[in-house]
């Protein structure tokens, strides 16, 4: 059975069958809701549902707590419909959503960037376009039937220059993709992939300043950010603040200052929070979504960008809110590793 699914302010509508979730639903169509993880981990497709009637799979409580879904907030990656459903989403674009693809891709190069991080960059076919926003990420589609996200670090504009993809992946000691791409994995490997995914990326409609908040490889899709900001000649204020464990968790920390350095704009911000005596770290220490607040106590009139690990992300979100941070200005996308969504099961 089919039923149709309505946004609200928008009006927009689309069907959805009682076996899909409503965003997987969305996504088959175009429409643009926000999410991320797509497995009931994170909490980012959380919305309200005005009517009708839907049953939820395994999600995680901090993702949806008893109490959210008794008041009437659902997760559209793992709801059902069993009616016509009316949702409330702030994210909802007219034209915002690219179509999702499978597409082969080579392995053109493998950069150790850190003792646990590997830059890969995949060649896309020539013959084919690719179309996606800066921060958004695609999955690796593994031959058991498994899939692996990772954000794209090059924004859109430099992937048409050459056909090519960057991806930042942490070493995942024991994980079945990640000790893949830090032992077996070489170039010329060809490897299938699918996307865009996610609804974080840059809202050029504002000229709030803006806080870029990354934690380790949660820099990826901050980078590509930073890449379309510079291409499109945005000049809103912006600070990026990247936090790591110890100094050479900032793999890239040479390419953000240059960045810094091209724009006047963009103020950078690194943060470690484990410095050993040998680093000589001598710049900022602690939690670095705390040092957005030492630095701007007061977060009424800012947005917010907030990628990495689950507990940095939801930490700024809860902390942020009450810096007097809108909800509607903090976009975020929680990097869950595939233990944060067996959680959910």
């Amino acid at each position: 059975m089919t039923f149709t699914i309505t946004v609200e302010p928008s009006g927009r509508t689309f069907a959805a069958t009682e076996n899909e979730t409503l965003l997987a639903a969305a996504i088959r169509q175009g429409i643009g809701l926000p999410y991320g993880c797509k497995d009931g981990a994170c909490g980012s497709c959380k919305c309200r549902k005005l009517s009708g009637t839907v049953t939820h799979g395994p999600h995680q409580d901090k993702a949806l707590s008893a109490e959210e879904e008794a008041a009437g907030l659902i997760l559209t990656c793992c709801a059902t419909p069993h009616s016509d459903v009316v949702i409330e989403s702030r994210q909802v674009t007219a034209a915002g959503a690219f179509p999702v693809k499978k597409l082969p891709v080579r392995v053109l190069q493998l950069e150790r960037a850190a003792p646990d991080v590997m830059i890969v960059r995949l060649q896309l076919p020539a013959n084919d376009t690719f179309d996606y926003h800066a921060g958004q990420y695609i999955e690796f589609l593994l031959r058991d039937g498994a899939r692996r996200a990772y954000s794209m670090a090059t924004a859109p504009h430099l992937k048409s220059d050459t056909p090519t993809l960057e991806l930042h992946i942490r070493h995942m000691p024991g994980g079945k993709f990640t000790d893949h791409v830090f032992g077996a994995m070489k170039e010329r490997d060809i490897l299938r992939i699918e996307g865009p995914f996610g609804s974080f990326y840059l809202r050029e409609g504002s000229d709030k300043p803006t806080i870029l908040l990354a934690s380790g490889t949660g820099f990826a899709p901050i980078k590509a950010i930073v890449q379309h900001m510079q291409h499109q000649g945005i000049t809103r204020p912006t600070w990026l603040y990247w936090g790591g464990r110890r100094p050479h968790d900032l793999y890239q920390d040479a390419w953000v200052r240059e960045a810094a350095a091209a724009l006047p704009n963009l103020h950078y911000v690194p943060v470690v929070s484990d410095a050993l005596p040998e680093d000589a770290w001598s710049g900022r220490t602690g939690f670095v979504h705390r040092a957005v607040l030492e630095d701007h106590p007061d977060l009424s009139n800012f947005e917010v960008y907030a990628c990495g690990a689950p507990i940095v992300v939801d930490s700024a979100r809860r902390d942020y809110a009450a810096a007097g941070l809108p909800e509607d200005a903090f976009f975020a996308d929680a990097f869950t590793s595939e233990a944060d969504k067996a959680a959910a099961a």
